[in-house]
């Protein structure tokens, strides 16, 4: 986000001598004043809630769906880490002292909005439609949404042994209604995370909020595979570089490799080169980053200030060829 100063106003009449001279540094005093107050709410807000309007950089893929007023946008250019709390993060050397980011998907209500879902019992492999609706402080629910890299909603659905990983879209009907058609494979205690830029009195409210999913049956949870850099997904080679840390920012670069051993020719995927998804074991917080909005070296950068020390699994999407390919890896963070 752009920093927006105003013009300070002229005087209404030119002054003279002592008087005109005392006027004048008042005036070169306010808007000294002004220019730092300016800058300072500018960096304030690369912190906070998702800005409607103003200088959005060419290309930008977020937009206002829904009832939204046209013309109104929201700027996703810049590496960013879409936080819990209702905030987004720009990424880059302008948060390198940022403590970690916020996890999210840990509740069902938050910033006053919650999640209600119709049903949350599943049968194991059988495919079976989730519904749900995001509530607003009056119990309605909201229909009108930024598009967010090219959806209005993102659903991430994994099981607590960091299983079993979904990113899917889900499609909203004219009275706030989400649904999709789900399949979990196998019993066990799944987590359903919305991330979705929900607008509110004209304001846009970025928020992640969680809710169990139950499939029936025995359930034994798999071991957290070894920590590794370099994994192969549908005869791709994915590795990366960068160690995340909770104190501050770090860069998480992605080399994508074909199977003939040449740089794989990485196409957008939602707007983005690629999206990074981390989950933590054992209260699955949840952390969603995009990354640079050109490629360093043919390598996908991110930006990335782990929430807290634990074992993660991190999950690359990405695109090559028309077809989405996931990569996973297990991550420990001290």
């Amino acid at each position: 986000m752009h920093d927006t100063l105003e013009a300070a106003r002229p005087a209404s009449a030119a002054q003279t001598g002592d008087r005109a001279s005392f006027r004048l540094a008042v005036f070169g005093a306010v808007l000294v004043v002004t220019l730092f107050a300016g800058y300072g709410l500018g960096r304030l807000h690369n912190g906070g809630n998702a800005m409607l309007g103003g200088n959005a950089m060419p290309g930008g893929n977020a937009v206002l769906g829904g009832n939204a007023m046209p013309g109104m946008t929201v700027n996703e250019n810049q590496p960013h880490v879409h936080n819990a709390d209702g905030t987004i993060t720009q990424g880059g050397a302008a948060t390198s002292m940022n403590m970690g980011a916020a996890a999210g998907g840990l509740a069902l209500s938050s910033g006053g909005l919650t999640l209600v879902p119709a049903s949350t019992t599943f049968r194991p492999g059988h495919a079976q439609k989730l519904s749900f609706t995001i509530n607003g402080a009056g119990g309605a629910p909201i229909t009108t949404y930024a598009i967010v890299h090219d959806k209005p909603l993102h659903l991430i659905v994994i099981r607590r042994d960091l299983s079993g990983y979904q990113h899917l879209h889900p499609t909203m009907a004219p009275d706030g209604t989400w649904s999709i058609t789900l399949t979990l494979a196998a019993p066990g205690s799944y987590r359903a995370i919305v991330d979705f830029t929900a607008i509110v009195g004209g304001q846009p409210v970025a928020t992640t909020l969680g809710t169990d999913l139950t499939v029936a049956g025995s359930y034994a949870p798999l071991a957290l595979p070894v920590p590794v850099r370099q994994v192969t997904s549908q005869n791709v080679t994915v590795a990366y570089d960068g160690t995340p840390r909770t104190e501050s920012t770090q860069p998480i670069l992605m080399t994508v490799t074909a199977p003939d051993g040449k740089p794989a020719a990485l196409q957008p995927y939602l707007g983005a080169f690629g999206h990074l998804v981390m989950v933590r074991d054992g209260d699955l917080g949840y952390v969603h980053v995009h990354p640079e909005a050109a490629l360093v070296d043919g390598k996908v950068k991110f930006w990335l200030a782990a929430p807290g020390p634990g074992r993660y699994r991190m999950f690359f999407d990405f695109q090559v060829a028309g077809r989405v390919h996931t990569a996973a890896w297990t991550a420990v963070v001290g």
